[in-house]
């Protein structure tokens, strides 16, 4: 059996008092959080800060407390950990990477769930966007 891992957050931007979450249209026709490989001996935080900024071009800072992970089978013989984060960042100055990214949006809560083409990926940010709240509520 063959192992896979990636890493990435659920990226949201504090904006006119309104907290809004990125989301990915891939250019394989999906639509979905900012996720990527590991890399040799990165760390969980280090694989989806490079992931981040290479997909977004964002610069974005992790908050502590948060980390869930979604398991599946991209494919026959293979079982794939993601692990995700709550990143924030101060920038919706976006640069998609071309080769994997058509566009990215910034979108509220609601907007994001609707688009988003997996149950995990919207499992997470519901996750998330509680985190958030209750951190807020503190």
């Amino acid at each position: 059996m063959l192992y896979e891992k990636s890493c990435g957050a659920a990226v949201f931007l504090q904006e006119n008092g309104r907290r809004l979450y990125l989301v990915e249209i891939m250019r394989q026709g999906h639509i979905s959080l900012c996720k990527g490989h590991v890399e040799g001996a990165e760390t969980e935080t280090e694989t989806a800060r490079r992931e981040i900024l290479e997909e977004t071009g964002l610069q974005v800072s992790f908050l502590e407390g948060f980390r869930e992970t979604i398991r599946y089978s991209p494919y026959p013989g293979c079982v794939k950990d993601v692990v995700f984060f709550v990143a924030e960042t101060a920038s919706r100055e976006t640069v998609a990477q071309l080769s994997e990214v058509s566009s990215i949006r910034f979108l509220p809560l609601e907007e994001a769930l609707s688009l988003l083409t997996y149950e995990d990926d919207r499992r997470i940010l519901r996750a998330a966007d509680q985190f958030l709240s209750d951190r807020a509520a503190l």
